[in-house]
């Protein structure tokens, strides 16, 4: 599959193994490498799908140079996902945010769609965790569902902070398993790139 891995700007891009997870590899901007047995715990623990017969499922992950409570107070706003993902216009919820609130998305023009209807799963603030289904809408991902966490580590002696983001989603008849977790793929690295740019920028410049 060509994942774009040339200009991933640092993001990782893998598709779950169908055994152990020793064999995961993450495709890098200019290297590839098997995952660390940390980020690898990670998997386990968090970032175990079921998956139907005509579904796929893979991951995003993105090192970010940022604390991760500064990563997470920008993720946990389920009422303001256009924050850090550039490709919602609005959001407007129904209700507060909670487990099992739902959200509307306006999406920008360009992507081939309009909207989507989206429940919050699942938020633990203390293990930062966040699952997110898509319960509607005109968009072709469907039964998508995705689980974020992150996780703190040390880049170059500062505090910085691992987020990973995996889905598992519907192959719709006119597309491959390929086609659509190359699709989503590209989705969920622009947004970690803008979540990592906006983190990183509100570090610096702290109002």
């Amino acid at each position: 599959m060509n994942s774009g891995a040339g200009s991933a700007g640092g993001a990782a891009v893998g598709r779950m193994p169908a055994g152990s997870l020793q064999w995961a590899q993450w495709r890098l901007a200019d290297e590839r490498c098997e995952l660390r047995e940390k980020e690898m715990e990670y998997m386990r623990r968090f970032h175990r799908h079921k998956i139907g017969s005509n579904q796929c499922n893979s991951f995003i992950a993105k090192h970010v140079r940022a604390p991760l409570q500064n990563v997470w107070s920008l993720v946990r706003r389920f009422d303001q996902p256009q924050i850090y993902k550039p490709f919602v216009r609005k959001c407007v919820m129904r209700g507060n945010v909670e487990t099992g609130s739902v959200r509307e998305i306006i999406v920008q023009s360009g992507l081939p769609a309009t909207r989507s209807i989206e429940r919050l799963e699942f938020l633990d603030d203390n293990e930062h965790i966040l699952r997110v289904k898509f319960i509607g809408g005109d968009h072709m991902l469907k039964n998508y569902s995705s689980t974020l966490t992150m996780h703190s580590e040390v880049i170059d002696g500062q505090p910085g902070t691992v987020v990973i983001e995996s889905f598992v989603v519907d192959i719709p008849e006119e597309n491959t398993k390929e086609d659509i977790c190359y699709f989503v793929e590209n989705l969920l690295r622009c947004n970690l790139r803008t979540l990592a740019d906006v983190s990183e920028e509100s570090l610096a410049s702290p109002c």
